[in-house]
């Protein structure tokens, strides 16, 4: 079985799927506490809540292992995304709750160093091709890194998140235009909506959006809320109401970028 699951699409946008996968290898999940075990940090359902991105046109790529494995959404060096902030790191050693991840020791340097080869590189690998291969054709590539977050976590924020969270690293990873295009759509919609506020973009955002080459980059933090019911299961009454907003926020920004072009 692949490391990462891509569909590849015709049209310039990809959207990168990082946190959702389940998969623990037997021999770190026969370390890791029950309470670690059960994923509940896993970013559950965004492919079906994403599941009009056939009709986009859109390469996916869709990490497998979880989060608790590697974090592909972390510096390879494991720098704070927000120092002074509390954080999962490249390797969680805890659950956005605080419980413990491991049983015994975490991992060493050497096995962080080798989950970083086996785990990560291969995500980023994909990530950069499909990057690459959409500029070339379309002369611009738009990343939408799908993103989801309990709206009450203390130890990440205070008080409730609002429901759409989109970050863009202050502006610095995604054109102008198409990050007021995109936004504009959020900001009407109905839901709650914030633009770089807590939540700016990962390292995804960071390193691949890099408008002067033609790369923009959307990190978009959704309340699970607004398409999750209890059992972390897709609500259809709630996703049906915030998949037209999705749909709408990438095609202005693609055709933010479309126009660009002229």
């Amino acid at each position: 079985m692949t490391d990462v699951h891509i569909t590849r699409g015709a049209s310039p946008l990809i959207v990168s799927f990082p946190h959702v996968g389940t998969d623990v290898p037997d021999d770190i999940a026969a370390r890791m506490t029950p309470a670690a075990l059960r994923l509940d940090d896993t970013d559950f359902a965004q492919p079906a809540l994403y599941d009009f991105t056939g009709e986009l046109e859109a390469t996916t790529v869709t990490a497998r292992w979880s989060r608790l494995v590697i974090d592909v959404n972390r510096p390879p060096d494991n720098t704070p995304l927000y120092p002074g902030q509390w954080g999962a790191g490249l390797v969680p050693t805890e659950t956005f709750l605080g419980e413990p991840v491991y049983l015994g020791s975490p991992p060493d340097a050497a096995e962080i160093a080798a989950r970083r080869d086996r785990y990560w590189r291969p995500y980023h690998d994909a990530l950069k091709a499909a990057i690459e291969a959409a500029i070339e054709a379309h002369g611009f590539a738009l990343l939408w890194d799908a993103h989801s977050i309990s709206a009450v976590v203390p130890r990440l924020f205070e008080g409730t998140l609002p429901d759409l969270n989109m970050g863009t690293a202050e502006g610095a990873a995604c054109g102008a235009d198409a990050r007021a295009a995109a936004f504009g759509v959020c900001r009407a919609s109905g839901f709650s909506a914030v633009l770089d506020g807590r939540f700016k973009g990962g390292f995804i955002t960071r390193t691949y959006g890099a408008p002067a080459k033609g790369a923009h980059a959307i990190q978009m933090e959704l309340a699970k809320s607004t398409h999750l019911g209890p059992d972390n299961r897709i609500d259809e009454a709630r996703a049906g109401r915030l998949r037209p907003v999705l749909e709408s926020a990438m095609e202005a920004a693609l055709d933010a970028l479309g126009d660009g072009l002229e």
